[in-house]
């Protein structure tokens, strides 16, 4: 029934949002985070594995993340894996850790990463409204094979737009609360 299509709709939108969490946490900021590099995969015996499988890593102060592997042997393929990737950080390695000094962010490239900022925002207002469209075409097939009546399709397509608007106003605050820490100097 129609309540079954709503559930799926927001359950898909819910975690259009958590997506674009995880996704603006690997954007760098003024300061370290884990989540930065988390995400990075390294060659780990032939099998690509995200480094937070591979190593601990630490925010050991506001401009320096430290990866601290549980096999000494993962130091170089972390070192490579890091270059490899789009931070444009260069990594140290002083044979038991690598260090990851943060540089401070010019105005330029803050303008820059808020501009990534917008399009994953944008490319996540896409997906609800791909969940929005799924659910009306649902809801339409529901209609004609005479499930829900005329009255039932109207009210619940007014309902799918609400749900759309709420969760694009979410995304929207998440973006907004991200470019603030980017600007923050």
């Amino acid at each position: 029934m129609a309540v079954d299509v709503f559930a799926d709709v927001e359950r898909r939108m819910k975690s259009a949002v958590e997506a674009l969490q995880r996704e603006l946490n690997t954007v760098r900021t003024g300061r370290a985070s884990p989540s930065l590099v988390e995400r990075i995969l390294v060659d780990y015996y032939g099998t690509p594995t995200p480094m937070q499988q591979v190593a601990t890593i630490h925010a050991a102060d506001a401009r320096t993340l430290t990866i601290q592997p549980w096999d000494k042997r993962m130091l170089g393929d972390i070192e490579k894996a890091i270059q490899k990737s789009d931070l444009g950080l260069t990594p140290t390695n002083d044979g038991a850790v690598v260090r990851l000094t943060l540089p401070p962010l010019t105005e330029e490239r803050r303008r820059d990463l808020v501009k990534v900022v917008h399009k994953k925002v944008d490319d996540a207002k896409v997906a609800v409204r791909n969940c929005r469209r799924d659910g009306h075409d649902t809801l339409r097939d529901q209609e004609k094979a005479k499930e829900i009546t005329v009255d039932d399709l109207k009210r619940g397509t007014d309902r799918l737009q609400k749900l759309t608007d709420h969760y694009i106003a979410e995304l929207e605050k998440v973006g907004q609360a991200k470019e603030q820490e980017i600007m923050s100097v």
